[in-house]
């Protein structure tokens, strides 16, 4: 897969960093671009855009539902139907600007339109700068269930520009910041047990650096690619459990969650030790109330589970932590250690 330039702010900011690029890349003014994005960021952070981006002034734009509502098969129809309406050619460019479900939708609108296009991503959330906007995944949903149909298709930018983060509310960032912590998890970084994770000019730009070295290594998940779902395989199930109930838990809560969950079954698979469980969990009680679950509603998100990629031979394959920083992958789990693990974690 081709590889992806990272910009990052410095001593001049990452949007005036891009702009130069996009003047460079389009000098003869022969590719047309098309920016992707949500209601809520069209009014918070389009303005930043256009003003420090000046190459994207005479941009078409298309507006999505926010949320994982964009992430459905008659959105991206929709947006395959504008492109060809505005006469978009294998030479465009598409735009993301938005937090996780807008890369996913316009990563995966760019690598089905016509064969595949350009795309360039410009993350507005925390959780979408460090994870979601990095690593060419781009998917749609199906059926209730997250990311069913999609496949691997680099972005040739993404814009890292910290100035859209004072464009979210709190809970935004603490979201984020669940992702953060499973890249503290996974490294063995000293900060894991810290009680705060703000500190963003640092740690963005290293979970950024992690990401990027396990990708070189794996760019399509064959191998070791597979621990960055460390708390996803769970956390996608309540995910998705959430929106269908009308009740929706963002990405980094279901995460968050969800790696609580791969702790536990960690301790009981492969020995971590039950002092790590428990500081994570008061770390994560702190900031969000644990689900208390019925067995029907456990039942209904092992349903959906049963959808995740990551099975086989009727056992869902997990990635565990036999210590913070000594993640394994592939770990295969019944569905009797799903409903104990669901039933258990959040009471112990």
């Amino acid at each position: 897969m081709a590889k992806t330039q990272i910009i990052l702010s410095n001593r001049q900011s990452a949007l005036k960093q891009l702009d130069r690029k996009l003047k460079k890349l389009n000098s003869d003014h022969s590719r047309k671009y098309f920016i992707l994005t949500d209601e809520n960021v069209l009014e918070h952070c389009m303005p930043t855009l256009i003003c420090n981006v000046t190459e994207l002034e005479e941009a078409d734009f298309l507006e999505l539902p926010s949320g994982e509502a964009c992430k459905e098969t008659e959105i991206v129809t929709e947006v395959w139907k504008s492109l060809i309406a505005s006469e978009a050619d294998r030479n465009a460019i598409i735009i993301n600007l938005g937090g996780g479900s807008v890369s996913d939708v316009g990563g995966f609108v760019a690598a089905t339109y016509k064969r595949g296009i350009d795309y360039i991503n410009i993350p507005t959330t925390l959780t979408a700068m460090i994870d979601a906007a990095i690593g060419g995944k781009t998917a749609i949903n199906l059926g209730g269930a997250k990311n069913q149909i999609g496949c691997f298709h680099n972005p040739i930018i993404t814009c890292i520009e910290p100035a859209f983060l004072e464009t979210l509310p709190a809970n935004e960032l603490r979201s984020g910041e669940y992702e953060i912590m499973k890249t503290l998890l996974l490294t063995g970084h000293e900060a894991w047990h810290s009680t705060n994770l703000s500190n963003y000019s640092e740690l963005i730009p290293y979970c950024i650096d992690f990401k990027q070295s396990v990708l070189k290594a794996d760019p399509e998940e064959h191998g070791i690619r597979k621990m960055l779902n460390f708390g996803h395989t769970i956390g996608h199930a309540l995910e998705a459990y959430s929106l269908g109930q009308n009740k929706p838990m963002s990405h980094g809560e279901a995460v968050g969650i969800g790696m609580l969950y791969a702790l536990y079954l960690s301790n009981k698979k492969l020995g971590l030790n039950s002092t790590f469980y428990k500081q994570y969990r008061s770390w994560l009680t702190k900031r969000i109330a644990l689900p208390q679950l019925s067995l029907k509603e456990i039942e209904q998100l092992l349903e959906l589970m049963h959808h995740d990629k990551k099975r086989s031979n009727d056992e869902t394959l997990c990635v565990l932590l036999e210590a913070p920083g000594v993640p394994v992958i592939d770990v295969a789990v019944s569905d009797n250690e799903v409903r104990d693990t669901l039933l258990c974690a959040a009471k112990i």
